[in-house]
Parts: structure tokens; sequence; C-alpha cells
């Protein structure tokens, strides 16, 4: 599992409201979050939004390197 859905995974066990709930809540189906908590690939970038949104996650993507200097 990358380390989004484990954030998420981690933010579903963390919280106070049942997996159902959560789907509901998020706008997904209950298979779908199902298939994050079970490690499974294949969820849309959609799915993970709303789910991250859902729970008050912020999803970041940050360069592992600096921007090479422009000539």
């Amino acid at each position: 599992m990358g380390q989004l859905t484990e954030a998420i995974a981690a933010a579903v066990k963390a919280s106070d409201q049942t997996p159902y709930a959560i789907a509901k809540g998020a706008g997904v189906s209950r298979s779908q979050l199902s298939r994050l908590l079970s490690g499974e690939r294949g969820l849309s970038t959609e799915t993970v939004e709303r789910l991250a949104e859902y729970l008050g996650l912020r999803i970041s993507i940050e360069s592992k390197r600096q921007t090479p200097k422009r000539r």
C-alpha cells in the first residue's frame, strides 16, 4: 500500500465513524473503501480525493529533487 492510501486507512481507523458512514459521507461505495482498507490497488484518483476531503486530509505532491536550473 502506498503512502497516500496508508494515510487514508489510518485516518479511517482513527475516526469515530464506521467505514460505512465514512463511505456514505464521502460519496463512495462501501466496496471502494473496503478495497482501499485491504490494500487493493486500482482505486480512482477521484475516490481517493473524496475520501481524503471527507476525512480532512490534504493531498500534496512535492518533488523529491530540486528543479534543474534553466539555461
